[in-house]
C-alpha cells in the first residue's frame, strides 16, 4: 500500500515500524532454506537463536525457537549445515529488526540420511552391537584372508599389494561384489557370510576406498551391520578414508581408516619380524652368557676355599682332633684305673688285715666240732674226749677234749 508523504509531510520512524510490522504480521508460515552459520544455545534458555544465511547471495536473516523444537535435531545439525526451516517472519519494532520465528527444523538432504543413520545407531546400540566385549581379537599371522572388494577396485590392490609386500606367503579369498548402488548391500552380506561358513578363512576384510556420504550408505545398513555382528570370524573394516565413518566401522572388530592401513594391520612385516627374532636371539645368547659367567665366577670363587685348593687339610685336622682326645681319654682313663688300683690295694689291705687268716698268722687258732659249729667257750667244747678240729694259718689238726678242763 503506498503512502502519501512528502519532506514537510514526514512519517515517523515509530510510525513506519508499525507499518511494517503491520504487513509482515499479515505473511502466513513459510519454508525457507538456508546454512546455519551462527547458534546460540544457552544453558537454561528456552529459545534458540540461529543465523540462517543464503550462501549463494551472502545474505542472513535470524531464526528464534523452542528450544524442544531444535533438539529434535540437535545431534545431527550443528553450525554450517543445511536445514529448511517451517517459520512465520515477525517484525520486532523496536529495533526495527526481521526474524523468523521457527516451528521445525529439517536437515536438507544429506541431513535427513544422518538423521536416519543417527537414529540407526542408537538403536544398534542400545542392543550391544557395539560394545566392546563383543571384538574378537585377530590372528597374529593369519593363513588365509577373506576379502569383500569392488572388482578391480583400488581398495583390492592396495589390500592385496600392501599385504603380499609385508608377508608374501599370505593367500588371499576375493569376493568381488557392488560396493555402491541398490544391488550392494545384498552382494556385501553375501560375500560376508560365504567366507564366514569357510573354516580356512581367518580373518575378513570390506575394504572401499572414500566416496561421498551417500555412496558410503551400503556400509551403514542395518542388514549388513547385523551380519557382521554375527560372524564367528573377526571382521575388519576398511571403508573409506580418515573421516569417513559408517556403522560397519563401529560393529567391526577391528577398524582400518584406509585399505592400506588394513593391511598393514592385519599381516605382520616378514622384515620386522625377522629382526625381532634376531634381537630375541640375541638377547637369549646374552642371557645364556651371563648365566654362564656368573656360574664360572661362583665355580672360581668356590674352587679358591683352601678347603677346596687342599680338601686333606680338613681331613688332617679332624685326624689330629681325633688323636688329642683318643690321648686325652687314655689319660684319664689311665688316672681313673690308677685310682681305682689304689683305692683297691687300700681296701684289700684292709680286708686282709681284718680276715680270720691274718688273725692266724699272729699265733691263734680257730677251734670246731665235728659239725662244723665253731667254739666259742669251754662250755660249748663238748664232753671229755670228743674230738675238735683245730684250724692255724698252716693248716689244721685234731684235737681232744681234756676232762680236766
Amino acid at each position: 500500500m503506498a503512502l502519501n508523504t512528502s519532506a514537510e509531510a514526514p512519517l515517523p520512524v515509530g510510525e513506519v515500524s508499525r507499518l511494517i510490522g503491520g504487513w509482515i504480521d499479515r505473511l502466513g508460515a513459510i519454508w525457507v532454506e538456508g546454512q546455519i552459520t551462527q547458534l546460540s544455545r544457552r544453558p537454561g534458555a528456552g529459545v534458540v537463536f540461529l543465523t540462517l544465511r543464503d550462501p549463494s547471495h551472502d545474505i542472513s536473516v535470524s531464526v528464534t525457537c523452542f528450544r524442544q523444537v531444535f533438539d529434535r535435531i540437535a545431534d545431527v545439525v550443528s553450525e554450517g549445515a543445511r536445514v529448511v526451516v517451517l517459520a512465520k517472519p515477525e517484525w520486532y519494532a523496536p529495533r526495527g529488526q526481521l526474524s523468523l520465528r521457527a516451528t521445525d527444523i529439517r536437515p536438507v538432504g544429506i541431513g535427513e540420511l544422518l538423521v536416519r543413520l543417527e537414529q540407526l545407531k542408537k538403536s544398534l546400540a542400545a542392543e550391544g552391537l557395539f560394545a566392546l566385549d563383543r571384538k574378537k581379537p585377530l590372528p597374529f599371522l593369519p593363513q588365509l584372508i577373506g576379502l569383500v572388494c569392488g572388482r578391480a577396485s583400488a581398495a583390492e590392490r592396495d589390500v592385496l599389494e600392501n599385504a603380499r609386500r609385508r608377508w608374501p606367503a599370505v593367500r588371499f579369498e576375493v569376493r568381488n561384489t557392488a560396493v555402491q548402488g541398490v544391488n550392494a548391500v545384498a552382494q556385501v552380506v553375501q560375500a560376508v557370510e560365504e567366507l564366514d561358513a569357510l573354516p580356512e578363512v581367518d580373518v575378513i576384510v570390506v575394504a572401499r576406498g572414500g566416496g561421498s556420504v551417500e555412496d558410503l550408505l551400503p556400509f551403514s545398513d542395518e542388514q549388513l551391520i547385523r551380519a557382521v555382528a554375527g560372524c564367528r570370524t573377526p571382521v575388519v573394516s576398511a571403508i573409506g578414508h580418515e573421516p569417513d565413518s559408517p556403522l560397519l566401522d563401529l560393529v567391526a572388530d577391528l577398524r582400518a581408516s584406509t585399505p592400506t592401513d588394513a593391511a598393514k594391520k592385519i599381516v605382520p612385516d616378514v622384515g620386522e619380524e625377522l629382526e625381532r627374532v634376531q634381537q630375541l636371539r640375541d638377547r637369549a645368547l646374552r642371557t645364556v652368557r651371563g648365566i654362564l659367567d656368573r656360574e664360572e665366577r661362583g665355580l672360581a670363587h668356590a674352587l679358591g676355599r683352601p678347603s677346596m685348593e687342599h680338601p686333606q687339610r680338613l681331613v688332617d685336622e679332624r685326624e689330629a682332633e681325633v688323636d688329642a682326645l683318643v690321648g686325652r681319654s687314655r689319660r684319664v682313663l689311665g688316672h681313673l684305673l690308677d685310682r681305682a688300683d689304689s683305692e683297691l690295694a687300700h681296701t684289700r689291705a684292709r680286708v686282709v688285715s681284718l680276715s680270720p687268716a691274718a688273725t692266724l698268722e699272729r699265733g691263734y687258732a680257730v677251734l670246731q666240732r665235728p659239725d662244723g659249729h665253731v667254739v666259742r667257750s669251754p662250755a660249748e667244747a663238748g664232753a671229755p674226749g670228743e674230738p675238735l678240729r683245730a684250724r692255724v694259718s698252716e693248716g689244721e689238726f685234731t684235737v681232744r677234749v681234756d676232762g680236766d678242763g
